[in-house]
């Protein structure tokens, strides 16, 4: 049988398997990313690291926003028969979360570079200017949208860590197909 690109009844396809794990990888490695870039003692590697965060936080947008309208147009697969009627009603919520905060982290850093008084273009990848978000510069929203990016990442890692637990769960302890479903594409026959 022949893997598909969209979803089946029981399975994810291609398109949601690759987005899921690249915006996993690219969210991971950002936060990985931002607690090194302001430990660096070097101000030309600390700059260039932040351009680099910053540019994989724009990529991180267009791709979670790509997820999201692939996810609206295709169908979700069906949760195995052995998930309990909780998880069925939490699983929604935690993966509308992951989604917000994979959306507000780019954001409260685009809107924390938008606001910053040294007024550093961004140029992700060095292709481009970056437009800054239309937010009045002072230090006052600088420090409010720094502690916004933080608090966000903390949080949101903590909801990654959180869905690999369960994912590991599901597949270790309760051994059900939920983890082998973003793992293995649909097949045109499923």
């Amino acid at each position: 049988m022949q893997s598909s690109i969209t979803n089946t009844p029981a399975r994810y396809g291609w398109a949601m398997i690759i987005l899921h794990w690249l915006i996993g990888i690219i969210f991971i490695g950002q936060f990985v990313l931002g607690v090194v870039m302001v430990r660096i003692e070097s101000q030309r590697m600390s700059f260039e690291l932040i351009q680099l965060h910053k540019s994989f936080g724009f990529l991180l947008l267009g791709l979670i926003i790509l997820r999201i309208a692939w996810r609206l147009g295709n169908a979700v697969p069906v949760l195995p028969a052995s998930v309990g009627t909780l998880e069925r009603r939490a699983a929604p919520l935690a993966h509308f979360a992951l989604y917000a905060f994979q959306i507000a982290l780019p954001l409260s850093g685009w809107a924390l570079v938008s606001v910053s008084t040294l007024e550093i273009p961004t140029m992700p990848f060095n292709q481009f200017v970056m437009p800054n978000l239309p937010l009045t510069e002072s230090d006052a929203a600088e420090g409010f949208w720094s502690a916004a990016h933080w608090y966000l990442a903390y949080a949101g890692i903590a909801l990654v860590a959180l869905h690999i637990v369960a994912a590991l769960r599901h597949h270790f302890l309760l051994r059900d197909s939920v983890l082998k479903r973003i793992i293995t594409p649909s097949s045109d026959g499923e």
